[in-house]
């Protein structure tokens, strides 16, 4: 089973992708693991995403794809993948299926998981991170027991230039336009599905089960969790 994972940032994909690569054993493949791995290798594509990293800036589509599309070619990607980031843009969603049709293969479904802006927004900025050790918490779904301290090493916590709530308006607003795009290629290939992401974990996992047809092994993945 191919699936692709879309969702804003602070919607949950990571939860549930990893119910879903469990569920289904097929491998997850995450854009930034792979750019790290690239990086960490020192392969050709790797040294050129490194540039423009560094930068703080996209990576460009052609190296973004061809990166991508190596890590496809790895035998535990032939039962199936989960991708998460890729494709970002109408164009990368050209270049894989353009890539699968070669193998005869296709994506089976297409998965976004919806969130308001306004909860995304909650979620963002809410973050806030130890200045000492690094620990994470969140004001309202994770808060220390002494507000603006850390439970471990008992140093201040800070939010991050990245979480504040122009930062994140900007982002989500960027990430927004791009998704809207590719949930319009996708539904005019019929396959995409919609889940209602600001339900209870356990009821968008149901959802999701529903719609990949294997109910008993995920929902197993959530009750061990």
């Amino acid at each position: 089973m191919n699936v692709i994972l879309l969702g804003l940032p602070g919607a949950g994909k990571g939860t549930q992708a990893k119910i879903i690569v469990e569920s289904q054993n097929i491998p997850h493949i995450s854009t930034g693991d792979l750019f790290r791995k690239a990086v960490q290798d020192q392969t050709k594509l790797g040294l050129s995403a490194q540039e423009y990293m560094s930068k703080g800036v996209l990576v460009p589509d052609d190296i973004t794809i061809g990166i991508a599309l190596n890590r496809l070619e790895q035998t535990d990607c032939k039962r199936g993948f989960l991708l998460d980031g890729f494709p970002r843009n109408v164009e990368q969603a050209v270049a894989l299926r353009k890539y699968l049709s070669s193998k005869s293969s296709i994506i089976d479904y297409v998965i976004y998981v919806e969130v308001s802006d306004e909860l995304l927004l909650d979620r963002l900025t809410g973050r806030r991170v130890c200045s000492g050790c690094g620990e994470t918490y969140h004001i309202l779904n994770h808060p220390p027991i002494q507000p603006g301290i850390c439970d471990t090493c008992s140093n201040p916590l800070v939010q991050r230039e990245d979480d504040t709530e122009e930062t994140v308006k900007k982002r989500l607003k960027v990430n927004k336009e791009q998704t809207e795009l590719l949930c319009d290629f996708y539904h005019a290939e019929d396959k995409l599905r919609i889940v209602d992401g600001m339900q209870p974990i356990v009821n968008v996992t149901s959802e999701i089960k529903k719609m990949l047809g294997n109910s008993d092994s995920i929902e197993n993945s959530v009750n061990q969790d």
